[in-house]
């Protein structure tokens, strides 16, 4: 079963109105957290083994799936018994491992800190914790299997004020500094790797980016799925704005799953 870890543990500086409380990964996009819209297009691929890098006020990660079951979608409580239902149908068989990898840990350390949950003949899944997309899941892995190489990292074309990647064909070459020129395309998360991985990330300190990927390209052994597709990145409030008004307007790119009977209904009425 192919793992899928999720770097939630940042600041989120942008978002300080709303990052004095929560952690950026818990801030809504309708009712729901973004971490939530992450997870459930993953679990629509039918991945649902779900390893949460929490870090910066991660105790309210923690909270909101601990009690999941009883604060989310509708519930009945038996006063008698103490019994509580939930009536989500079909409720979510997401297994959460939430896991503590420090407050100020670099995103690679945060990977490393993960090593002996993430291990494994399998490759795993890299996502970060705030970025949505309509990638075909499978197909990456797909991809990431077919090239023989150590990791896979999702090409898309965002705004020009993000850096960029130069390629060799589907290798990654190296990395530039916002473009401004040329193709244009850009990390956009949702990276494949095989465990050796973890040989290039050693401490806290080190940075998936500079130490994980950067490195993996000069070695040859970073390949690129490119998507041309949705992408959002929510850096800032006009993104989370952008995001909302999408998800309001029922077009939703990423909104590739089915609401519960009950709720259908319901809004039928």
């Amino acid at each position: 079963m192919i793992k899928v870890a999720i770097l939630a543990g940042g600041l989120g500086t942008r978002f300080a109105e709303e990052t004095d409380l929560k952690p950026k990964p818990m801030i809504s996009i309708g009712a729901f957290p973004i971490l939530w819209h992450i997870m459930k297009y993953f679990s629509e691929f039918s991945f649902e083994n779900f390893f949460v890098a929490t870090g910066y006020k991660g105790e309210v990660i923690r909270s909101y799936f601990a009690g999941y079951h009883t604060t989310s979608g509708s519930i009945m409580v038996d006063l008698g018994t103490g019994q509580v239902r939930n009536y989500a149908v079909p409720p979510e068989q997401w297994k959460v491992h939430l896991l503590d990898t420090g407050p100020v840990t670099q995103t690679g350390g945060r990977i490393k800190r993960m090593e002996e949950w993430l291990r494994g003949p399998e490759p795993f899944i890299v996502t970060y914790g705030d970025g949505l997309a309509d990638i075909d899941l499978h197909a990456l892995v797909k991809f990431h299997k077919s090239h023989g190489k150590l990791a896979t990292v999702t090409a898309v074309r965002p705004p020009a004020r993000y850096g960029a990647i130069n390629f060799d064909g589907d290798r990654v070459e190296s990395f530039s500094e916002k473009p401004q020129s040329g193709e244009g395309w850009i990390n956009g998360g949702f990276m494949v790797f095989n465990e050796t991985i973890f040989d290039y990330l050693h401490n806290d300190k080190d940075a998936l980016e500079r130490h994980g990927l950067e490195c993996l390209a000069e070695d040859g052994q970073l390949m690129a799925f490119k998507h041309d597709g949705f992408w959002q990145c929510m850096d800032t409030f006009r993104d989370k704005i952008y995001l909302e008004e999408l998800w309001k307007s029922g077009n939703a790119p990423w909104k590739v799953w089915q609401e519960p009977v009950l709720l259908r209904i319901r809004k039928a009425a």
